[in-house]
């Protein structure tokens, strides 16, 4: 009986919503599927079922309420993003098994181990120097950062489902996280939905390049590198923050664990295929889930992974269920034009203020919209060319406006689980309930806007942006 309330708020919710007369100029669809999918938000933060039952469920609801089809509610299944979330999970599991990942965290801790921080800024440092060379966050997080990080945690004893996440590894995931998003806003390169605002700012005749989306980005992004890890040090400290052995340890554990084997160096091999295509592959129109898909097939081919580590990946197959099913669902509210009507909506909301006041209320409306996305490319694609013409109405300097929507685009996904791949990666890690997954993410949103809206205002100013 206790736990009926996690069935009910969602559901009264829905129902709420629903009840409301369709606003004007929306599709009646759209507005059914609105509330169906802020019901499904709430359902995922209450957990009433396992967030898998949850959206399922809700697909079908959809499905029956004929907002859209089964063809359509079962279409997110096909998008490639879902399947590099999935296929991150098989490459992480062939880094433990080989213990190649185990090697790459021993090694890493013997540099940097002593403190736990230093472990955090280790790995922001290391999301920094790689992220301007792949062009996706996902691909980072999933394939490189997330088996390194495992691998740190659980040779310091910090492992999920035994109590000991909060340890190190609870910390450490939620640094790589922010570190990466924070990365991703620092390199017009860094994310696949960057080009895409910038393709989108030349259409409306503004230019960005890599020079100058760097050049703006660079103060405020030093700025989040440096203060986002200390403040989640001191939010949602380690428990243990200080390992005075672990230098002395990692280097008995190197040398117990002798020579790479062969198994190893096959890894090694198929993790430089991957790294060299997640660089260079867009070049010749390879996707980044194409790279991930050779890979995994190398590792099967040479034995590395086998159809029933494949199979066993329990949780890669959870996360291709819910997130696949969420990421339509946010799909077909794009659509059927809610995201129009919501675009319209607030351009008529801000009209006639100084372009200051607009521009402040566009950026916070853009970033906190994302709660309705699981994905930058969808938001960036269905809402930066409309909000950066609300602010060029306004009198928002052009080059100001483009930069700082774009920046958005990867730090509005802090906030939620979904937000993008990366957050499905490491969020699927189960170091970090949801709840404080949501919790720190707000704060940390909150923090970020401050740095780049106030601290970045100004250099921009130095810049002559505005």
């Amino acid at each position: 009986m206790t736990k009926l309330w996690r069935f009910f708020v969602p559901i009264l919710m829905g129902v709420c919503i629903w009840m409301i007369p369709v606003p004007a100029g929306m599709h009646p669809r759209a507005w059914s599927l609105f509330a169906i999918f802020t019901s499904t938000i709430l359902a995922l933060i209450c957990r009433p079922l396992p967030l898998g039952a949850v959206c399922l469920i809700s697909m079908v609801t959809a499905v029956i309420a004929q907002d859209i089809s089964l063809t359509q509610g079962l279409s997110g299944f096909g998008n490639p993003v879902i399947w590099l979330i999935l296929l991150v999970f098989f490459i992480a599991r062939a880094f433990v098994k080989t213990h190649l990942g185990m090697r790459i965290a021993y090694f890493f801790v013997r540099l940097m181990g002593r403190h736990t921080l230093g472990l955090g800024y280790g790995i922001v440092a290391t999301e920094l120097l790689i992220a301007p060379v792949i062009p996706s966050n996902g691909a980072r997080a999933g394939g490189i950062m997330f088996p390194i990080l495992k691998s740190i945690a659980e040779s310091l004893d910090s492992r999920v489902g035994d109590g000991t996440e909060r340890r190190v590894g609870a910390y450490l995931t939620q640094v790589c996280f922010q570190g990466n998003l924070i990365t991703s806003a620092m390199f017009l390169t860094a994310m696949a939905a960057n080009p895409m605002a910038q393709s989108m700012a030349k259409a409306a005749g503004i230019e960005i390049t890599w020079a100058n989306w760097f050049t703006a980005a660079i103060v405020p992004g030093i700025l989040s590198i440096i203060l986002i890890p200390l403040l989640l040090y001191f939010v949602y400290p380690p428990e243990v923050k200080h390992h005075p052995n672990a230098t002395k340890l990692a280097h008995e554990k190197l040398k117990e664990m002798g020579p790479m084997t062969g198994k190893e160096w096959i890894m090694v091999g198929v993790f430089i295929f991957m790294l060299f295509f997640w660089i260079v592959g867009s070049r010749w129109n390879i996707e980044p889930t194409t790279t991930a898909l050779v890979g995994v097939c190398m590792l099967l081919l040479s034995n590395v992974l086998t159809w029933e580590d494949v199979l066993n990946e329990k949780e890669a197959w959870h996360i291709f269920v819910w997130f696949g099913i969420l990421v339509t669902m946010a799909k077909f509210l794009q659509v059927l034009g809610f995201v129009d009507w919501f675009s319209l909506s607030v351009g008529g909301m801000i009209k006639g203020y100084n372009w200051e006041i607009v521009f402040l209320g566009v950026v916070l409306i853009y970033f906190y919209s994302h709660y309705l996305f699981a994905s930058n490319t969808a938001h960036v694609g269905a809402m930066y060319a409309a909000f950066l013409a609300v602010a060029l109405s306004a009198g928002t300097p052009p080059l100001l406006a483009a930069l700082v929507l774009g920046f958005c685009s990867n730090l509005f996904s802090s906030m939620t689980h979904y937000g993008s791949t990366s957050n499905v990666v490491l969020y699927g890690s189960g170091y970090v309930p949801m709840g404080t997954w949501w919790s720190l993410g707000l704060l940390v949103s909150i923090v970020n806007l401050f740095i780049w809206l106030g601290i970045g205002g100004l250099w921009w100013k130095v810049l002559g942006l505005w």
